[in-house]
């Protein structure tokens, strides 16, 4: 399976959401790249990043950010893949601002949001996403559903 998730978070700082992130999607077999680039000190690089992803093979992004979590919108306004924004607790607001900002895309530039910090959520999100044509990943997604039930 070619890499299909390109996780991009904003800082290096965000590196343990990225982990749990990262954990998830390698539990379920999805080849993931990462990237730390910024909206704000960065912005052509994204611009760049997001124009490219779907070229070389890519089928999710996922914009990992606290504050004004400008990066989910900023991949989402340059690319029609979806974008899953993880808002990160990054400031006095406890990441409420990141999230607001992920939730609050203009019409026509859609971003999906998980909760504050919830790498998993993105990861089991991001495969869903591609378990739609991806029948490996569906069969892992059932089983580990499956185990939830059980526990």
């Amino acid at each position: 399976m070619s890499t299909l998730v390109g996780i991009v978070s904003g800082s290096a700082s965000d590196k343990p959401v990225v982990d749990k992130i990262t954990a998830v999607l390698d539990e379920l077999g999805v080849k993931w790249e990462y990237s730390v680039l910024s909206a704000h000190r960065t912005p052509n690089k994204v611009a760049r990043y997001s124009k490219e992803a779907e070229g070389r093979g890519l089928e999710v992004l996922i914009g990992v950010a606290g504050l004004s979590a400008a990066l989910p919108g900023c991949l989402a306004a340059h690319s029609t893949l979806p974008v899953i924004g993880v808002p990160c607790d990054g400031g006095a607001l406890g990441g409420a601002d990141a999230l607001y900002s992920v939730a609050q895309m203009p019409p026509g530039i859609p971003v999906a949001a998980v909760g504050i910090g919830n790498g998993k959520n993105a990861a089991y999100l991001a495969a869903s996403i591609i378990a739609i044509s991806h029948l490996e990943v569906k069969e892992k997604l059932k089983a580990f559903r499956k185990s939830l039930g059980d526990e």
